[in-house]
């Protein structure tokens, strides 16, 4: 499987400081992400407000969203995980719009769920991406 770089899963999260490697990248996420990392990630995957603000709540409280600056290791990992997912989908459909509009339509190979559904777990995350990686290079429908 291909794997999108460090450096494209941060600027989905307009990160800063630019990791040079996924160790770095897992450093920043375990020392915990800028809350902004968490709304870039959402504005690139959401169109609407509202949208944006129920994918908000799904990942982390709206209150605790407000109150920290800092997110938590643990909501870090899942702004990464929006971002790699994101990433991943505009480099195999190399178009941010189609790369959205993916991930959120149900997809008969994830059981009718939408991608990003799905990839809301890390293991879900996984399925999605080595569903995307399919499609890449031909094998899936």
């Amino acid at each position: 499987m291909v794997l999108v770089s460090p450096q494209k899963i941060a600027a989905v999260m307009a990160l800063p400081a630019v990791p040079h490697s996924f160790a770095e990248l897992d450093e920043m996420v375990s020392k915990g992400l800028p809350k902004s990392a968490l709304k870039a990630s959402i504005d690139h995957i959401c169109v609407s407000a509202e949208d944006r603000r129920r994918l908000l709540c799904r990942i982390i409280p709206e209150a605790t969203y407000k109150r920290r600056g800092r997110l938590s290791a643990e909501a870090s990992e899942r702004a990464e995980r929006l971002a790699r997912i994101f990433a991943t989908a505009a480099y195999v459909w190399n178009s941010d719009d189609d790369a959205r509009a993916f991930l959120t339509a149900p997809h008969a190979m994830l059981q009718g769920h939408s991608p990003l559904d799905v990839s809301l777990t890390e293991l879900g995350a996984r399925r999605v991406e080595e569903l995307l990686w399919q499609l890449f290079h031909g094998i899936a429908a």
